[in-house]
């Protein structure tokens, strides 16, 4: 059967979903957008970048609605170029709902099956927005953005044919109107390479070698950011130093944004936390990596003692799985993404995400005690071996979604 699969940033989710579809003998083209220049096996098509956003300041609560439609208009161009120039018709075309970029495909190929990738809906309450009191600015526009900006999220949800989520809080954000299109499989967990490792080690950027035994603690987003806990993790570190005298603390995030406002005033959230506690640690031993190597990554996460995950009520990381998957004691904050995988005292430890006692208490006793917390670290990497497999697991469902829906 012919597939194309859609994502502005491919192969995105689709990474091991698409070979695994061509290895089938399916036919499987990919569409993305010009800017983006991920390598991939995959036959891929290319439409142009959409037009700059539109000023907020003239689009007002339209201005997302506006963005994703103009990306809907680039990709459905580009489709019609696969259709007319190309010969291409797809069976099922299966895209990531975030950018827009599927709303207008069905017309371009209306005899194809749509299905979604809905990573998460928007709400005014409950989930992100609202969440950390530090951060509410407590002027009713916000929701009033939030709710223009469920417009897209809506109409691809309404034209969708079948959706998927990857965990049970995802999908359970959207209304129940569309929820009986999702279905829940998760992307998958290379737990044959997130493996433990005893002889694991990671130089870092000072030349500083860590090794697993070592007391070593991680902290690991994209950016590091409110959304993610950064504040919290950094409020509660130098009572864990102060504790603790011969820990290691890697924290590896970029300086930018992934979500949420930036911080203005050309600041990054990573120095303005930085700079609240910095006189109160021995930054001799905090490490900033910046963003490293997946091998890196993989290498801290089977030599650390400790890592530590805050999130809001969000879209949940791969990176606490990866890092469950390694073997890595996770300290995770009390929220819904991470309570469906975490169970306190069963497969890690949960924490009060605004509570940086609390934060610094577990991490104080989980570095101080590593052997009494080991069961733990079995029990994690347990957990998402015989949940989140990409092999065994998460791939063989991913494949049924899609062939279950040509």
């Amino acid at each position: 059967m012919k597939i194309l699969l859609v994502h502005q940033n491919f192969p995105g989710q689709f990474l091991h979903l698409a070979p695994a579809l061509v290895a089938r003998g399916h036919e499987v083209v990919a569409l993305t957008d010009e800017g983006n220049e991920r390598p991939s096996p995959i036959t891929t098509f290319r439409y142009r970048a959409p037009e700059p956003r539109p000023d907020p300041a003239v689009a007002r609560f339209a201005t997302t609605y506006a963005e994703m439609t103009n990306r809907a208009h680039r990709a459905a161009r580009a489709a019609l170029v696969l259709r007319d120039k190309h010969g291409f018709y797809p069976d099922l075309i299966f895209g990531h709902g975030g950018w827009g970029e599927t709303l207008f495909l069905q017309e371009v190929w209306p005899d194809a099956r749509l299905t979604v990738y809905s990573e998460l809906y928007y709400a005014t309450r409950g989930l992100d927005v609202g969440f950390d009191p530090e951060f509410v600015s407590g002027e009713p526009e916000k929701a009033f953005s939030v709710i223009a900006r469920q417009g897209h999220q809506a109409l691809m949800m309404a034209q969708a044919d079948a959706a998927l989520s990857p965990t049970e809080f995802q999908a359970d954000t959207f209304p129940p109107c569309f929820r009986d299109k999702i279905t829940i499989v998760h992307d998958g967990i290379d737990t044959e390479r997130l493996v433990p490792n005893p002889g694991a080690e990671v130089a870092l950027p000072s030349g500083a070698v860590l090794r697993a035994g070592d007391e070593v603690l991680t902290f690991v987003n994209r950016n590091l950011e409110p959304y993610r806990g950064y504040h919290s993790f950094m409020r509660a570190l130098p009572e864990v130093l102060r504790a603790r005298p011969q820990a290691q603390v890697v924290i590896v995030g970029g300086d930018d944004v992934s979500y949420g406002a930036r911080p203005g005033g050309g600041r990054s959230w990573k120095d303005i936390f930085l700079n609240e506690v910095h006189d109160r640690l021995d930054l001799s031993r905090v490490h900033f990596t910046g963003r490293v190597p997946y091998s890196v990554f993989v290498a801290l996460m089977q030599a650390t003692r400790v890592h530590c995950y805050l999130t809001v009520p969000f879209v949940l990381s791969w990176s606490m799985l990866e890092a469950m998957s390694a073997g890595a004691l996770v300290v995770g904050s009390r929220t819904a993404p991470v309570e469906e995988l975490i169970t306190d005292g069963v497969n890690g430890r949960l924490v009060d995400f605004f509570d940086t006692g609390e934060i610094a208490e577990v991490l104080i006793d989980a570095l101080a005690r590593p052997m009494m917390y080991r069961h733990l670290r079995e029990a994690a990497r347990a957990h998402i071996v015989e949940n989140y497999d990409l092999h065994s697991i998460c791939l063989p469902r991913l494949i049924d979604f899609v062939e279950g829906n040509l």
